[in-house]
């Protein structure tokens, strides 16, 4: 297992050097002078000129991406071409926000998710399995934003249980609460309906197999065959639909936030692009980016620990 573990850490430095290039040139081949988005389109030419040398726009291609490598291995994400402030301390400030957001998704879509497949599959071809294979699809169905908004007409406007907008005071644990559960919601519930679906996929396969079978044919009790047999069985995938949309709740952090014009790394990301400020936004992009390849990395050491045939 440690071998394994080892050969994964390994594999995610040349990920992570792959990701940090493509991020590099992405937001390099953007239309638009970052200099000129900067200053503005009435700024002198000469203005102009001089913030591009200062930012070193004016040098080779390769100079400013071994720069740019050199000043994140020193943890230096610059500063924001519109406010002038440091990125590090503009990160450290929405970071939580994001963090919180997504983990407490995650929580959601799996403590739900994971049981509600589980369930159906029990019952399988019943009325309740009907109504969780059409609650899943029309869970999947509907887009995080619009899905956003209806919660916060219920929960907000209706019964007036939470408030709308806003990502609350750190500091007070009952503001950040309050404010984190309907963004969490939103998430969470399209993160259930896909977990689900996968779920009651996988348990289904596995309740087929001899194995389960023969437990059950020696009188193990039901609760035991599904949890200690057949969900032990089924957990790869589960666990792979989990880390997939572990990495996909990052990115859909950013209209959730834009909808609850919550702070964090999606507002921030959004506010970079309509400024142009291009700093800004490749250090943001290069954070999602990072959290992606941590995520997978994750994913697969969990692998290791569901299933010891990984490792060989």
């Amino acid at each position: 297992m440690a071998r394994y573990i080892a050969s994964r850490l390994l594999l995610a430095v040349p990920t992570v050097l792959a990701v940090l290039t493509l991020v590099f040139f992405v937001v390099r081949v953007i239309p638009g002078d970052p200099a000129t988005a900067a200053l503005g389109d009435y700024a002198s030419q000469e203005a102009v000129e001089a913030l591009r040398e200062r930012m070193g726009l004016n040098d080779p291609l390769y100079v400013q991406y071994f720069r740019f490598l050199s000043d994140l291995v020193r943890g230096d994400l610059g500063k924001s071409m519109i406010t002038g402030k440091e990125i590090s301390e503009l990160v450290r400030q929405v970071l939580p926000y994001t963090l919180e957001l997504t983990i407490t998704s995650i929580f959601i879509g799996a403590i739900l998710g994971v049981p509600i497949g589980i369930y159906t599959a029990r019952h399988v071809n019943t009325s309740i399995d009907y109504a969780g294979r059409v609650g899943s699809l029309a869970g999947l169905s509907v887009p995080a934003f619009y899905l956003g908004i209806l919660i916060m007409l219920l929960f907000a406007y209706k019964i007036q249980l939470f408030p709308a907008v806003g990502g609350g005071d750190l500091k007070d644990l009952r503001s950040n609460l309050s404010h984190l559960v309907l963004p969490a919601l939103t998430l969470g519930l399209i993160m259930t309906a896909s977990v689900t679906r996968l779920t009651r996929s996988a348990m289904l396969n596995v309740l087929k197999d001899d194995y389960v079978r023969t437990a059950r044919a020696k009188g193990l009790s039901e609760q035991v065959v599904v949890f200690r047999h057949a969900l032990r069985a089924a957990l790869v995938p589960i666990v792979s639909i989990i880390g997939i949309w572990a990495a996909s709740l990052v990115a859909d952090s950013v209209l959730t936030e834009t909808v609850f014009a919550r702070p964090g790394l999606g507002k921030m990301l959004v506010s970079a692009i309509l400024q142009r400020d291009y700093t800004l936004l490749q250090s943001v992009m290069v954070i999602y980016a990072l959290f992606v390849v941590g995520i997978n990395l994750v994913t697969d050491i969990i692998y290791s620990f569901v299933d010891p045939r990984i490792t060989h």
